[in-house]
């Protein structure tokens, strides 16, 4: 849902890190993920490597949420599901990671990298956990058939554990906090029961009997 946008570009950019221009990376120089190209495409036309270092937090998510969020279709997907495909659009190109949702939909989804009614159906008729499983099994395979696997696999084997991990955590609401119960006043225990005073010490003949044999015998 469009709600999870804020906390899965969160999430993503954890991943992304700052500035790269490691000539081993396809995607040429990148600032927080966002690269040269899409920095112009969407933020300033004539940018500069010196531009694309300075880019703003309002910037960043202008790109991620036009060129990544949208194109999968974000706001539509369940909870943890639109996280697991957006990581892996940011990750491998949106058009990749929408094929691979269509994938994991399983038999009669057309694969064709646009995410439109049918698919978003048959995504919502499948357990979110399911998909999110199944997607980043996937992902996985995929990133140990690319060539710049041995630069960068380790890297990706432990981002796609943690997309994992967070995405199937979305997929459970959160539980309400427990009220704290409620003060309960307390009442002070009865007094105790006077005992009715015996007979002999109400009557004064008797008390003045044990008063004699008290003296008398040194007891009662």
């Amino acid at each position: 849902m469009d709600r999870n946008f804020a906390r899965s570009l969160a999430l993503v950019l954890k991943s992304e890190g700052g500035w790269s221009d490691n000539a081993a990376d396809p995607g040429g120089a990148t600032m927080k993920g966002v690269t040269l190209t899409n920095f112009r495409r969407y933020v300033k036309a004539d940018a500069t490597k010196a531009d694309l270092k300075k880019i703003t937090d309002d910037q960043v998510a202008t790109v991620y949420r036009r060129f990544y969020w949208d194109a999968i279709a974000g706001a539509e997907l369940p909870d943890g599901v639109d996280y697991a495909v957006f990581d892996f659009a940011v990750n491998s190109g949106p058009g990749r990671a929408a094929k691979y949702l269509q994938a994991a939909c399983g038999v009669g989804v057309v694969q064709d990298g646009r995410i439109g009614p049918a698919t978003l159906a048959a995504v919502r008729a499948k357990p979110a956990g399911v998909l999110i499983d199944t997607i980043c099994n996937a992902r996985l395979k995929f990133l140990e058939r690319v060539p710049t696997w041995p630069t960068f696999g380790k890297g990706w084997q432990r981002r796609v554990v943690a997309v994992r991990i967070q995405a199937m955590l979305m997929t459970t609401p959160a539980t309400p906090p427990v009220p704290a119960p409620s003060p309960v006043a307390l009442t002070p225990p009865p007094a105790a029961p006077q005992l009715p005073t015996p007979a002999k010490e109400r009557n004064p003949f008797w008390a003045a009997l044990f008063a004699i044999l008290k003296r008398i015998f040194g007891r009662t």
